[in-house]
């Protein structure tokens, strides 16, 4: 938890942000595995998180923008409770954690709830994603759950955005963590990558790392050899010599800040040439953003100029044809990498993308494209300091895209399908990096930059 004075500063700004009317912030409850007394394991709502700091269940905190009444509603625990859980703060002592003066039972919610609905007073939520708090706020506001999309606060949504993309020093320190712990883990997994290693033992030592130095993944972790899918959460293959293994991976921090690393290694330890060319225009892809990106950059130009060195890369190898910039105007090295460049990060791995992307990655400024790959691309918007993203280009063999692609027509005649053909059994290679942007340009977060380069992994490897 940050200094209670940052929660107080977070809720003044929000509120200076609205006109009028309740803000109604849920927290998680504990969501059941099987049975309600093996949950999953808790994961606070990370708006909730940001704005009162209180990692516990079934809280709720209400912020009166008109009187500036800041409200936390919850139950103590019960004697019961305490049997099982041992001595626990009040919700009273939590809330002067995080400068909350005033709570109550979670029971009087509705009463006062129903009170503001009758005077016409308007509340503020944002896109539930829960099931149980679709039907909490069903039940509180009267609107059948169907239809809570059409009454959620866009003006909300906007002020919560504005405020949670730019990082502060605070923030910033914990994003570094979670990526320490994600470089641990990926440097782990090139440690163990050989021929014979089942990818389900690569997979739990990994996440073993980010729960002994914090929270957990931040994500299902995709650890596949075969890489040209591009969330691949299936861990039973068998590791085979001269294949490629993808680990797209990283962690929370116990504050729940969150890291986002991939990185592409040979299963043999050495790179064949073939695998090489196509990791080299990768990785510099991954470069270029890394020398373009600034404040007032657009997103969007980081993309099309990622994809440009793909495309470029691919034609010295003659999978494409033609020129490059045309090819990339209509989308046509989507067939190679059919995804976005990066998204935000922060309290989550994608972050806030549970308000909407039209929000977090776009605004009345940028519109998303309709072009191939581009459309794909979850955050496109002018780029500000304080912002975090994540840079992930990839290169992809799909057999089943390219059948399509030839079958349709597609591509614009800048790929040669029967080059392509060469590469069916290829896979995927992705390289992904989280990055801060800074007043002068960026940086890459994380102190200890997983290898990255074909030699800085040949050589960790062959150190195994």
């Amino acid at each position: 938890m940050f200094k209670k004075e940052t929660y107080i500063e977070r809720r003044r700004s929000l509120l200076a942000k609205l006109s009028d009317g309740i803000v109604l912030l849920p927290g998680n409850g504990e969501s059941p595995a099987n049975y309600p007394s093996n949950p999953f394991r808790f994961r606070q709502d990370s708006t909730f998180l940001y704005f009162f700091g209180l990692n516990h269940p079934d809280y709720v905190g209400l912020l009166d923008v008109d009187s500036g009444e800041e409200m936390l509603y919850g139950d103590d625990y019960t004697i019961d409770d305490i049997i099982w859980m041992g001595p626990q703060p009040s919700l009273a002592e939590k809330a002067q954690r995080v400068g909350v003066a005033h709570t109550r039972p979670l029971a009087q919610l509705a009463k006062r709830i129903e009170a503001a609905v009758a005077k016409g007073r308007r509340i503020h939520f944002l896109p539930p994603y829960r099931g149980e708090t679709m039907l909490m706020l069903s039940r509180l506001l009267g609107i059948v759950p169907d239809r809570l999309p059409a009454y959620v606060s866009v003006e909300l949504a906007k002020a919560v955005v504005a405020l949670r993309e730019i990082k502060d020093a605070d923030e910033i320190a914990e994003i570094e963590k979670a990526c320490e712990i994600g470089s641990k883990m990926h440097t782990t997994a090139m440690r163990m990558c050989r021929p014979g290693v089942v990818e389900q033992e690569i997979a739990g030592a990994i996440e073993s790392v980010a729960l002994q130095y914090g929270a957990g993944v931040s994500f299902h972790s995709i650890v596949s050899q075969n890489g040209e899918t591009l969330h691949n959460h299936y861990h039973g293959n068998t590791l085979l010599g001269g294949k490629l293994m993808l680990v797209d991976a990283g962690a929370e921090t116990t504050m729940n800040y969150c890291s986002d690393f991939t990185r592409t290694i040979p299963v043999s330890g050495r790179f064949t040439s073939k695998q090489k060319d196509i990791y080299d225009i990768v990785l510099a892809a991954n470069a270029r953003t890394f020398e373009l990106a600034a404040p007032d950059e657009f997103y969007y130009r980081m993309h099309n100029e990622a994809s440009l060195v793909i495309a470029e890369g691919l034609r010295s190898l003659g999978l494409m044809r033609g020129d490059m910039r045309e090819a990339v105007a209509v989308g046509a090295q989507a067939l190679f990498m059919p995804h976005g460049l990066g998204h935000q990060m922060g309290l989550d791995v994608h972050d806030m993308e549970n308000i909407g992307e039209k929000y977090v990655g776009y605004d009345e400024e940028t519109l998303r494209s309709s072009t191939p790959g581009l459309s794909s691309l979850r955050m496109g918007k002018r780029l500000r300091e304080g912002l975090v993203i994540t840079v992930e280009p990839g290169i992809y063999f799909i057999p089943a895209l390219i059948d399509k692609w030839e079958r349709e027509g597609l591509g614009g005649g800048f790929i040669d399908f029967a080059k392509v053909r060469e590469y069916a059994d290829f896979g995927g290679i992705r390289i992904e990096d989280d990055m801060l942007v800074t007043s002068y340009g960026n940086r890459l977060l994380g102190n200890r930059r997983p290898p990255v380069t074909t030699a800085e992994i040949e050589a960790f490897m062959g150190e195994r």
